[in-house]
């Protein structure tokens, strides 16, 4: 909403300050790195007193559309997708048990898609990275004892190379928080499932391999297929609802 029209009906003066600075970094008379307006004149536009700014202000900072510097006034954000959708975290943190192979599914379409566009542009350097971190897992699977939380951890980094090689912010960043974010049940799987951890590698090195060679069908598919057989793992182990 922008200064001067209507309010709608029941919105708080603080709603009225998310919606007007939306609106004006909409319209463009905000853009990325401008600072606002000095507190006593932004109230005054937008016809709000200064609790409210400072909630609405607060509000946006949290969703990482401003951030206020010390001493030197608020700023719009570079609007940078990574810092936007990072509260949509928050969505996946709060889902129980029921709601996880939901996240899993738009996981799985967007990181299956994600694999064919890195697999055309892929450089060498994320090559280099993504195989170091398989053979950092190689090695850990080789003990005795591995630790299931660094092989998991690994898998996270050699996904989010994956999805940052498809040159698709919005995708990098929607896989970074779907993907870090449901590691527990990964986890879970990994400790009571025995052979998991080493049938994830394989798969991974496959991935890898259909990266390296630049085959878009070939890392779609093996990408949907690794990811299918967590979607299975949880649905033959999700909580039954009272």
């Amino acid at each position: 909403m922008s200064p001067g029209q209507p309010r709608s009906a029941g919105a708080s003066q603080t709603d009225v300050v998310v919606q007007s600075i939306r609106q004006m970094i909409i319209e463009g008379r905000l853009r990325p790195g401008d600072r606002l307006p000095i507190e006593r004149d932004l109230a005054a536009a937008l016809g709000v007193s200064r609790n409210p700014l400072r909630e609405g202000v607060r509000a946006l900072s949290i969703m990482g559309v401003l951030e206020t510097r010390q001493g030197d006034g608020t700023y719009v954000t570079k609007l940078d997708p990574s810092m936007l959708l990072a509260p949509m975290g928050f969505v996946v943190d709060l889902q129980d048990g029921t709601g996880t192979h939901h996240l899993h599914v738009v996981r799985r379409i967007l990181e299956t898609e994600g694999a064919a566009l890195a697999a055309r542009d892929i450089g060498s350097e994320k090559l280099a990275a993504a195989d170091d971190l398989l053979r950092r897992n190689e090695a850990e699977l080789a003990l005795p004892d591995p630790d299931h939380e660094t092989v998991i951890e690994n898998d996270i980094a050699f996904h989010r190379i994956i999805a940052e090689a498809a040159g698709n912010p919005v995708l990098s960043a929607l896989v970074d928080a779907l993907g870090g974010r449901t590691m527990r049940d990964r986890l879970r799987r990994s400790i009571a499932e025995p052979g998991a951890d080493q049938t994830a590698h394989r798969e991974h090195l496959s991935i890898l391999a259909a990266l390296t060679s630049h085959d878009p069908d070939r890392a779609r598919t093996l990408m949907a297929a690794h990811l299918f057989t967590v979607e299975d793992y949880l649905l033959e182990h999700r909580p039954t609802t009272n």
